[in-house]
């Protein structure tokens, strides 16, 4: 191990006709983004929240646009604008190269909002983000269900302060603060029509797949919804996790204790061997 279990999982690779991947916080490590693991490492990205003690749950939550919604945007824009300068790391690229062949192609699923497949080459039509993105906005007055890209929007940030210091963004039909469409804590505000559509498409292609292996990076317990999804969506799962790589008995697959980029390239490694 996990010399055994890396060519068996190149095997089924070999076999497959459709390459679902799916993808938690553990993904963005290889890329340099913070996992945000525990109030210690939230935290040491935002010491100004620290410093007041607020958690990752207070923030991440649609009441900090009511409470002070410059704090709400400084962090919310903070990750904007890192999520938009971070360059997706190499292992996005080995998982479409291990579709290529396939005639069902590849599809994602992610509960990151970082956009980081579409950037990596991922069709847009070829991912559901469960969670939501941070590259669209939503109204926070709820005048209706409308979804916006970002684009316009280029947040000015005073990270020591972890405040937003230039114009809000707004709703374009009502001219109420806008906030992310992102599924928060505690969110009954969030507008789910988005992603409702992206895994009505990933719910047809899985349709269509007879041979499905299911890739799994860096998903946690802690919010169990990736995890949950890899084992029950009908395929044979590669589970490359480094602290939780075990998988259920009903499940077949494959637990591999390594990080997500490492994980990738020595499963691409043993595919390449005869």
């Amino acid at each position: 191990m996990p010399e055994l279990e890396l060519c068996k999982a190149a095997e089924w690779l070999r076999q497959a006709d459709g390459l679902l991947v799916t993808a938690g916080a553990g993904m963005g490590i290889d890329s340099g983004l913070p996992d945000f693991r525990g109030p210690g490492g939230f935290w040491s990205v935002y010491p100004a929240l620290g410093r007041a003690r607020i958690a990752f749950e207070s923030i991440a939550n649609p009441a900090a646009f009511d409470r002070d919604p410059r704090l709400a945007w400084g962090f919310y824009g903070h990750r904007l604008n890192l999520y938009r300068a971070t360059q997706p790391h190499a292992g996005f690229g080995l998982l479409l190269a291990m579709a290529e062949s396939m005639p069902q192609g590849i599809h994602a699923f992610t509960s990151n909002v970082d956009g980081q497949f579409q950037k990596a080459g991922f069709a847009a039509d070829r991912v559901c983000e469960v969670h939501g993105s941070i590259h669209h906005l939503q109204c926070t007055a709820g005048c209706g269900d409308r979804i916006w890209p970002a684009d316009a929007f280029q947040p000015e940030i005073d990270d020591e302060n972890c405040q937003l210091l230039g114009d809000f963004p707004h709703c374009p039909h009502c001219s109420a603060l806008a906030r992310p469409n992102i599924l928060m804590f505690g969110d009954w505000g969030w507008i789910d029509r988005r992603t409702t559509l992206q895994y009505q498409r990933l719910r047809q292609w899985l349709a269509g797949v007879e041979r499905l292996v299911c890739i799994e990076i860096g998903a946690g317990t802690n919010i169990p919804t990736v995890r949950n999804f890899s084992e029950t969506c009908g395929g044979r799962l590669i589970r490359i996790n480094p602290g939780e790589p075990e998988i259920p008995r009903s499940t077949p697959g494959i637990g591999l204790s390594l990080g997500g980029l490492d994980g990738l390239l020595q499963l691409n490694e043993a595919l390449r061997s005869p």
